[in-house]
């Protein structure tokens, strides 16, 4: 189209203004949920990665997955160690080694809310075949990717 945008620029403007829409819906509903928690925000998404480990892990793969310092990460324990949702427990295999462990009753309760607010998230899909949900699943890695190097880049100073 000479003068004009094409319909793929168009959809472009319009996924920027829906990602941003939906960037900060979250934040909010975040901000909600840890505000019912009595949580920080970035000590909830600790929380949640803490739950996709499977595993207790040390303070500083906490601070690998967050981002934060070591000093920031054994706070963001300390705070959530004080809550009940994480306990501080020595390494079997190497006892000069403190692992974080999740409480797994307090990750049921946390669980459960997460039940009770998105009892109907899958239903969001119903209308969409697998090779959509495959284009969803794909975009939601490369964001994740994206998202984390573009932290890294702004933690490095290059922004």
């Amino acid at each position: 189209m000479a003068g004009g945008t094409t319909a793929r620029e168009r959809l472009l403007d319009e996924l920027s203004s829906v990602s941003r829409r939906y960037m900060a819906s979250y934040a909010l509903f975040n901000q909600a949920v840890a505000d019912h928690l009595g949580l920080h925000p970035t000590d909830l998404q600790c929380l949640n990665l803490l739950t996709l480990e499977g595993a207790p892990v040390t303070t500083g793969r906490i601070a690998e997955l967050t981002g934060l310092t070591t000093g920031s990460a054994t706070r963001l324990v300390d705070r959530l160690e004080k809550a009940g949702y994480v306990v501080r427990e020595r390494d079997a295999g190497d006892r000069r080694k403190v692992l974080v462990a999740t409480v797994p009753e307090k990750i049921a309760e946390f669980g459960r809310m997460w039940e009770r607010l998105g009892g109907g998230w899958s239903t969001l899909f119903d209308g969409l075949d697998d090779s959509q949900l495959a284009v969803i699943v794909g975009h939601m890695r490369r964001t994740v990717e994206f998202s984390g190097a573009q932290v890294a880049r702004l933690r490095a100073g290059e922004v």
